[in-house]
Formats: C-alpha cells, structure tokens, sequence
C-alpha cells in the first residue's frame, strides 16, 4: 500500500506542476485532469469510494468542462500576451513563499492521527449521514459554493464576447 501511495503522490506532484508549468493552456487542463485522478486513487486508498467518485464526476467531469469552455472562447493566443513585469514577478514569488509558508506551519503544528478515535461516532462514509451533513450544518457553504460556480460560468461568458465597433 506504501508503494502505492508514493506512486500516486508522485503523479499528483509531477501533473500539478506540469500543469502550472505548460505554457499550452489545453495541455494544462489535461494535467489537472490527470491530478484529479490521481487524488480519487489517494480516496480509494482511505477507503472513501463516495467522495472518490464524486469527485471525479465534480472535478474532472463538470468543472474541467467548464474550464476548457472557458480556455476555448477566451482565444488565448501568445501574440496578445504581455510579458509581465519584474514587480509583479516578484510579487507572485512573494505570495507564493507565505503561501508555502502557512501551509508548512500548518502541516508541522497538525496532531497526528490516533488509531480507532472517532470524534463524533458516526460513519461520514455512509451517504444518508453525508447529506444530512451536507444540507443541515453545511448548507449555506454549500449554496455559496454553487453561485459562486453559477457567477463564474456568467463571467467567462461575459469575457468571451467580442465588442462590435459600430461606424
């Protein structure tokens, strides 16, 4: 299982650097799908085959869809790109430290996980009780999360299209 998990963990790294590394925006939305799969095989591992599948119809279906929408009606084209300047180069390695920073201070300061314990006895993997979960104590979370999904394929639309110059 060890072995497996390195393995996995090593194609979820390699893609998402590929992804963030792939001046072809496509090749990019191919790598992410690659990492989703990856990451439903580390689920599997945890033996959560519900939120594996759900994620995989969620992320690699619905939103890589809309994603490759999104690339393909924007026209990204290298000719239109500016190159952006050193301040802003510096500004993104600057974000990208604290943002290393905070989730290694997150990592080092995590308890570890005791065998057996259960916080509150109930089984999350059971569907009826994730619903109840979902729809009770998580309820408004969940709405925002699906206008904010809603606002953001209205805002590629809106992108997308082309001025008319009326002379």
């Amino acid at each position: 299982m060890l072995t497996v998990f390195y393995i996995l963990s090593a194609i979820t790294l390699g893609t998402a650097f590929l992804t963030i590394l792939s001046k072809n925006p496509i090749h990019s939305a191919i790598y992410l799908v690659l990492c989703f799969f990856s990451i439903a095989g580390h689920y599997l591992m945890f033996n959560a085959q519900f939120l594996a599948i759900v994620h995989l119809i969620v992320y690699s279906g619905a939103i890589m869809i809309l994603m490759l929408f999104t690339i393909m009606l924007m026209n990204l084209n290298k000719e239109d790109e500016q190159n952006k300047s050193v301040l802003t180069r510096f500004a993104a390695v600057i974000a990208l430290g604290l943002v290393a920073f905070v989730l290694l201070a997150t990592f080092i300061k995590a308890q570890p996980v005791i065998e057996g314990y259960q916080v509150s006895g109930q089984d999350y993997q059971s569907i009826k009780v994730l619903g109840q979960v979902l729809l009770n104590e998580y309820m408004v979370p969940f709405e925002f999360a699906s206008v904010l999904l809603l606002v953001s394929m209205i805002g590629a639309v809106l992108l997308s299209k082309k001025e008319h110059i009326n002379s």
